[in-house]
């Protein structure tokens, strides 16, 4: 027997005896499978599994989905990070029920089309939905397949994707790729894993180049990413009668349609951070601060890590006097934000993890006095 024909046949007799039950599993609903998917992209089965079930509920169709508006679905999606894919996700379902006539593509090269969708969402959509033989090639199948067959390629490059996703069409069980997409993503999140793999109890290690060479913690290479971009936030929050003001984030940089305070972005974290409230008064207010406004506290440092930066904010709380007018703040730098009230911030709008942190440590602070 091949190596090959070894491993297809070991990995899917593994994964009759271990096959951990999902709710998408073995859905044939393109609209699930495509949920799940995005929901998954970059994200932890145990971490995805009560958002996918949040959706299914709040939007069973894709018509559901597309007709929301986006604030509702970013909220739905606060805490999952990478929201650029929930906005896609509404693109998509947009384009699916509109353009489409709410049916979802039934090709590879369809599905590879929608918004938000790779090549990796794309083949695991066509095999779980449709059947298709498209092997998919996620983090789990590229280290799977290093250690197995002694790849040494730095797997986060174009030459390994090469490689790898010729390796995986070939491995792939065309009579039942979706169930082969399965056993593979399976097994390398439960068994094959980044620590402590499972070699001892491995159906394939007698043939495992990694298990047999001892390179099991060498494998898979991968080049060293490139140093994060540091970025300071000093924030705002100006209180005044039960209310505070925001703004949606624009679309070209982070965050994009989350809400946030009054923001002053800085070159460089200040060593003392007392001289934030004055820089900050001075930025929003060029012409003198409103009369009777006071400073209430300045929050202590939260550093948010991103995929390419690295986000530290402190937070500048000022109580506004009751007598100030709100008609002469719009007549300042503030004039780009609105005021809501308090409970709205979190109850009803997305915002930022970071502020997300600030906001709930502020209300414990609160009720601990």
């Amino acid at each position: 027997m091949t190596d090959q024909l070894f491993f297809s046949t070991s990995l899917l007799n593994w994964h009759a005896g271990h096959c951990r039950p999902m709710p998408w599993k073995g859905e044939r609903d393109p609209y699930r499978v495509w949920l799940s998917e995005i929901i998954l992209q970059q994200t932890r089965v145990e971490q995805g599994l009560p958002y996918y079930e949040k959706f299914v509920a709040t939007y069973p169709t894709v018509r559901h989905l597309a007709d929301a508006p986006l604030d509702d679905i970013l909220k739905l999606w606060e805490g999952l990070g990478y929201y650029s894919r929930a906005r896609n996700l509404h693109a998509a379902a947009k384009h699916v029920a509109y353009t489409c006539d709410g049916v979802f593509p039934d090709t590879y090269e369809g599905l590879r089309a929608l918004k938000g969708v790779g090549d990796y969402t794309a083949a695991a959509i066509a095999s779980f939905a449709y059947d298709l033989p498209h092997a998919v090639l996620d983090g789990n199948v590229y280290r799977v397949l290093a250690r197995f067959f002694g790849l040494d390629i730095p797997v986060n490059t174009p030459a390994a994707k090469k490689v790898f996703s010729e390796l995986a069409g070939q491995l792939l069980d065309t009579s039942r790729p979706g169930a082969y997409n399965q056993a593979i993503m399976d097994f390398g999140a439960t068994h094959c894993t980044p620590r402590l793999a499972a070699c001892d109890s491995c159906p394939m290690a007698s043939r495992c180049v990694a298990a047999q060479t001892g390179r099991v913690d060498a494998l898979p290479v991968k080049n060293k990413a490139r140093a994060k971009q540091e970025r300071f936030f000093a924030y705002a929050v100006f209180y005044h009668r039960d209310h505070i003001w925001i703004h949606k984030r624009g679309g070209n940089d982070i965050w994009a349609d989350l809400h946030e305070f009054p923001l002053l972005e800085l070159d460089k974290v200040p060593e003392q951070t007392d001289q934030l409230p004055g820089l900050l008064l001075r930025h929003f207010f060029p012409e003198g601060s409103p009369a009777g406004i006071s400073l209430r506290r300045i929050s202590r440092a939260y550093r948010q890590t991103l995929s390419h930066r690295v986000v530290t904010a402190v937070f500048c709380e000022f109580d506004l006097a009751e007598a100030t007018e709100v008609a002469d703040l719009q007549k300042t730098k503030m004039h780009n934000y609105q005021r809501i009230e308090q409970f709205k911030l979190k109850k009803i709008l997305a915002i930022p993890r970071i502020i997300d942190w600030f906001w709930q440590e502020k209300d414990v602070t609160l009720r601990l006095i």
